[in-house]
Parts: C-alpha cells; structure tokens; sequence
C-alpha cells in the first residue's frame, strides 16, 4: 500500500510530532536547518524555531526590548520559517529573551515538544569549559530527546 511505511517506521514518525529547533542565528544553523527539514517531512512534523534575543536590551526589557538586534532576529526567524514553509513543512517562529540555555529549557517545559534539534559550534573553549556549552546545559536539564549537530 503506497504511504504506508511499515509499523516500525510509523511509530517512529509519530514520535516527532513536534520539532523544536533552536537557532543561534549564525552560519551554524544552516547544518541543523538542512538536517531538520527532510526529518520534519519524513515525519510529518511540525517545527518551532526558537532563537533567544541575549544582548543587554533583550536581557535586561524581555519582549519590550526595542534594538535593532531584535529588529535582525525577528526577520531571520520570518526568513527561516518561509524556507520551511516553502518546503511544505508547517512552521512558526518564536522570539525568547535571555540566557539562551535557560530559556530554551523554560520553553520545553512551558510548551512541550518531541524533539529538540540543535548546532553545536564549541568555538569558546574557555567559557565552555567554565560554564557549559549552551547544548549540554539543555541537554541535562530536560526530558524529551535532543538532536545536537556539529556544525562545520
């Protein structure tokens, strides 16, 4: 039967009903972006693209920021959500204001998802060290799967 992709295969689509991908707005999302959109299509999936605005006026106002750093990030998330869109993917974008792992962790857990999918970059060696990378502190602190690819 055309469609049907096997019992095994259907339970594994219906895991990732909804895919939360994190975007750091670098170069770096295009790794978990290509990655992500035949998973989504695959699965049938519906994706969240979250970025998390951490400059001083988005740490310090939240959504009343006012910068040109949320005026740049709210019309990347739009870019990226019409490329998934444009794919045939369902997609909404979402802006969060803070620490950038904090925030992605209230996100699952306020608003909940089968997956989160992530680039990882390790380009601060130091302050990896000393703090964590922003993946491994998600990784740790919530329960739902997480797909973390190296970008180039």
């Amino acid at each position: 039967m055309e469609g049907d992709r096997g019992p095994l295969t259907n339970n594994i689509a219906a895991m990732y009903n909804k895919i939360l991908v994190t975007l750091d707005a670098t170069p770096t999302d295009r790794a978990i972006i290509e990655h992500v959109k035949p998973l989504a299509k695959w699965a049938n999936s519906r994706v969240v693209l979250l970025h998390v605005a951490d400059g001083w006026a988005a740490r310090t106002y939240g959504p009343d920021a006012i910068s040109a750093e949320i005026t740049e990030d709210t019309a990347y998330l739009e870019k990226v959500r019409s490329e998934f869109q444009a794919a045939g993917i369902p997609a909404e974008a979402e802006l969060a204001y803070g620490e950038p792992a904090g925030e992605i962790v209230k996100w699952v857990e306020k608003k909940g998802c089968d997956l989160v999918a992530m680039s990882t970059h390790g380009h601060r060696f130091l302050a990896d060290l000393v703090l964590g990378t922003t993946a491994t502190r998600v990784q740790h602190n919530i329960r739902v799967p997480v797909l973390l690819l190296r970008a180039k």
